[in-house]
């Protein structure tokens, strides 16, 4: 038996990173996975792969920030699966520049992505979800910059600032309504992922000088894994988190706890 037994998971930003490590743990628990993504070519990779693997998904393309994509998603979802149990709003990027170097056009295309998208994905997962008897979970994606701030990642931070207090806001209106819809936020530090590994470049380092300069500031002694989120955002998604929501979870290898990036070593 897995832990996801017969439910229907959405997974955005899937073609990659931690969206992927996501999508082959759900399926590997049992769940009929969609990969949704801008990225076709990826994710219908991650797809086929899972599939190749025992596991049900199917891709999806979807531009997080366009509504009509996400009514048509939610649509075939329905048709094809008959409900849907989980949404873990995973996709973002990260814009390395401060205020004042930050102009409108870049705020208002990470801002899109990562906080606009997640409103959408919550509203139509909602609408969706809500018409099921069955226990229903959401899941967005923070950032220990949801409660930190970095100089160098105005927009970042903003964003996922957002994402913290609309999933508060979320999972009570879904408490109040009496809807079995659980909606929580999960806020990691640095995570091998497209992100830091953009980040490693607008640094001019290699990843590999990338982690070694992190892993000095996690007390743990290293960056995440896509895995160590996945396991969370299991557990969120599963009937074992039944009296959780409106919460927060850090997992950052103890650096919030240590200072945050306070620590940070200088280039």
């Amino acid at each position: 038996m897995g832990r996801l037994d017969g439910k229907v998971a959405i997974i955005t930003g899937a073609a990659g990173g931690i969206g992927e490590g996501v999508a082959r743990l759900f399926a590997r628990e049992g769940a009929r996975v969609v990969i949704a993504d801008i990225k076709e070519v990826e994710g219908r990779g991650v797809a086929e792969s899972i599939k190749n693997t025992g596991g049900e998904a199917v891709f999806i393309k979807l531009d997080v920030t366009k509504e009509s994509d996400w009514d048509v998603l939610m649509k075939e979802v329905l048709k094809r699966f008959g409900k849907l149990n989980i949404l873990v709003n995973n996709a973002g990027v990260s814009l390395g520049k401060a205020v004042e170097e930050t102009s409108l056009d870049e705020w208002n295309w990470l801002m899109g992505i990562n906080a606009t998208g997640v409103f959408l994905g919550t509203k139509y997962a909602i609408a969706a979800m809500k018409a099921n008897a069955e226990n229903c979970s959401i899941v967005n994606r923070g950032s220990i910059d949801s409660y930190i701030g970095e100089s160098g990642l105005a927009a970042y931070c903003a964003s996922k600032g957002a994402v913290r207090s609309f999933s508060h806001s979320a999972a009570l209106a879904c408490a109040e309504n009496g809807y079995k819809i659980r909606v929580n936020a999960v806020h990691p530090s640095l995570v091998r992922s497209e992100l830091t590994e953009k980040e490693a470049k607008e640094l001019g380092i290699s990843f590999a000088q990338y982690e070694e300069k992190f892993a000095k500031i996690e007390p743990l002694g290293r960056i995440g894994k896509p895995k160590d989120i996945a396991y969370l955002d299991l557990y969120l998604a599963s009937d074992e988190s039944l009296w959780v929501t409106g919460s927060d979870f850090v997992i950052d290898g103890g650096l919030l706890a240590s200072g945050g990036l306070c620590n940070q070593p200088k280039t």
